[in-house]
């Protein structure tokens, strides 16, 4: 797949970051960061820890606040708070590492949950699109269990349910798999290809290579900060430019 001509895409960037700083104090996490993502394009962020992946993922939907800079959603700017954030961030799904599930409701009922208070879906409708998304995830036969009742990796799906039930145009993962058990890794991922088959617009923070290889159309390498690659999967893994990036490499794939 070839990366897209910034020229072409300008105009309809999905996500738009230009300028963004961020610091922890005296720490400097986010340095001009600039990044453009068209609509139904899948980047994969990568990079040692540290190096701002995740504090990037979650500025794009202000749960981190940004200290300057511009970060826009489908052509509209991010507002700081109020319910016109609350609106705009309903357009953008996000999977944490941790699952974030309620304890103390059904799978069902923390996928319709949202699509009921925030977009005001009625009941049913919510409901059978929850049953929709839950079959598509593979886990239907969970609908009235209780989060505790289910593995690691059936969680995340849910997760990734409830996160689509609100009809996002944007999905953002946060290191979805890493508090995973190695054999539930993949039922996620496989969940997270199919979106990216079907044209979802996703960014994911990740250090599964090889959903890397197989469903981005760009990797963006981050370190200290900055972006330090922004190139095709092909290209990253087979020739990178920085010697940043075959450092990372290197300890990443000879393990």
């Amino acid at each position: 797949m070839t990366a897209p001509d910034p020229e072409s895409t300008s105009g309809t960037s999905m996500i738009s970051v230009q300028s963004v700083d961020k610091h922890f104090g005296p720490l400097h996490v986010l340095k001009d960061i600039t990044l453009e993502v068209p609509r139904g394009q899948v980047v994969v962020v990568l990079g040692p820890s540290g190096s701002g992946k995740s504090t990037l993922c979650r500025a794009i939907n202000r749960l981190e606040p940004i200290d300057s800079g511009r970060i826009a959603i489908d052509g509209k700017p991010l507002p700081a708070e109020g319910k016109d954030l609350a609106r705009l961030r309903a357009d953008v799904g996000m999977v944490f590492q941790s699952f974030n599930l309620f304890a103390h409701k059904t799978i069902l009922e923390n996928v319709t949950l949202a699509p009921v208070k925030v977009r005001k879906t009625p009941a049913a409708e919510a409901r059978k699109t929850a049953m929709e998304l839950l079959e598509r995830v593979g886990i239907a036969a969970q609908a009235e269990k209780y989060p505790a009742q289910l593995s690691g990796g059936q969680q995340q799906r849910a997760a990734i349910a409830r996160a689509l039930a609100m009809r996002p145009k944007v999905m953002l993962f946060d290191e979805p798999t890493s508090a995973l058990d190695p054999e539930m890794v993949q039922e996620v991922l496989d969940v997270m290809t199919g979106l990216a088959a079907e044209g979802m617009t996703m960014v994911v923070v990740t250090h599964e290579m090889g959903f890397a290889r197989k469903a981005a159309n760009r990797v963006v390498f981050m370190a200290d900060g900055e972006v330090v690659e922004d190139t095709t999967p092909e290209e990253f893994f087979t020739a990178p430019k920085s010697v940043r990036a075959r450092d990372f490499l290197g300890k990443i794939l000879t393990h």
